[in-house]
């Protein structure tokens, strides 16, 4: 007889099915809804994108007491620990866009459709 799953373990699966079932319907909204949507999962503290760095820096703790323990190698601890560092990083450089996206958004779709777009360089140098 299997073990069964725990909770957590679950619980995980289901987001990351949510995930996927999310990024299904983002690639079919119109660009106002998809704006909303981007604004929302990139929100740095309660968008997934913090969820999943708060999760991950998580993840690192556990694996720093479990490193220190010689249950874990501490490259598993410090992998995390640059992952982490990683997602907050990328969280601060998306924050600055969060209200362009949120601008974008609260556009009626016929006004953002019917405005004529100027091209933009697909090349931008990283500011920090």
């Amino acid at each position: 007889m299997s073990q069964p799953v725990p909770q957590p373990v679950k619980l995980a699966d289901d987001i990351t099915r949510q995930l996927g079932q999310l990024a299904d319907h983002l690639s079919q909204l119109p660009a106002p809804q998809a704006a909303q949507v981007i604004a929302r999962v990139l929100d740095p503290e309660d968008g997934v994108l913090g969820g999943i760095t708060h999760l991950v820096i998580t993840g690192s703790h556990f694996a720093k007491s479990e490193a220190e323990r010689g249950a874990l190698p501490a490259e598993v601890w410090l992998a995390l620990g640059r992952a982490a560092n990683e997602l907050h990083d990328i969280s601060l450089d998306l924050d600055e866009h969060q209200d362009l996206l949120q601008d974008l958004g609260a556009r009626p779709a016929a006004t953002a459709a019917a405005k004529p777009v100027a091209p933009a360089p697909l090349v931008a140098r990283r500011h920090r």
